[in-house]
């Protein structure tokens, strides 16, 4: 069964990203420091299309969510730019081949033609809510679980929605002290985990959960 997760790098002092993400950083400054310990990964290198790289407890994580993952959503924040009309031209933070090789959806205000990108990446923008991005997410993830890529509110929304089943946080050794936090904005809502997994390295702490349904 298709399963809606999220699966993030995280500080010890709980920011996901930097503080002024752009064109040019977007991960925030020093966001970059998040995502260390996937570089040298076989598993990243080979998403990436290239060789060599670690074969280790690490690498398997990261291979396992790669592989399980086949759509994704994402907020107009992460995939780059404000909340006003769009600049047709415009084609995000990514690059001519952004790193994700699946369909990712885009939530937004603004409706726009779906936008194909090399590697496999497809943007399509959605303007009806989390649970349309999930259905549609669902439709084209041939099986495989629909992945919230970010940012955070992204994430906020789905978490209290009730719609999220899994998801996984790597906490990396790192104080950011600024920036954007993954669970700021969940309000009043109870919200119940239960622990699927920890497993520990030198170089991050792989942390597991379930969602309970809660009454």
């Amino acid at each position: 069964m298709t399963k809606l997760i999220f699966d993030i790098s995280m500080s010890v002092d709980g920011f996901i990203a930097g503080p002024n993400p752009g064109p040019e950083q977007p991960l925030g400054e020093g966001g970059e420091r998040l995502h260390q310990w996937v570089y040298g990964l076989k598993s990243w290198r080979e998403r990436q299309g290239l060789t060599g790289g670690t074969a280790s407890r690490d690498a398997e994580i990261l291979g396992e969510s790669l592989a399980s993952t086949g759509a994704m959503i994402m907020g107009r924040g992460m995939f780059g730019g404000g909340d006003g009309p769009w600049d047709e031209s415009w084609e995000g933070w990514w690059g001519d081949e952004p790193p994700f090789g699946v369909p990712v959806f885009v939530l937004t205000h603004h409706a726009r033609e779906p936008l194909a990108m090399k590697g496999g990446t497809t943007f399509t923008f959605v303007t009806e809510g989390v649970e349309s991005a999930l259905d549609q997410a669902r439709t084209e993830a041939g099986g495989k679980d629909v992945a919230v890529a970010g940012g955070a509110n992204v994430v906020q929304q789905y978490l209290r929605s009730g719609l999220l089943d899994e998801f996984q946080v790597h906490v990396c050794p790192v104080l950011m002290g600024d920036g954007i936090r993954l669970f700021d904005d969940l309000g009043p809502h109870h919200i119940e985990l239960e622990i699927v997994r920890v497993v520990e390295s030198e170089a991050v702490t792989h942390l597991k959960y379930r969602a309970v349904a809660t009454p």
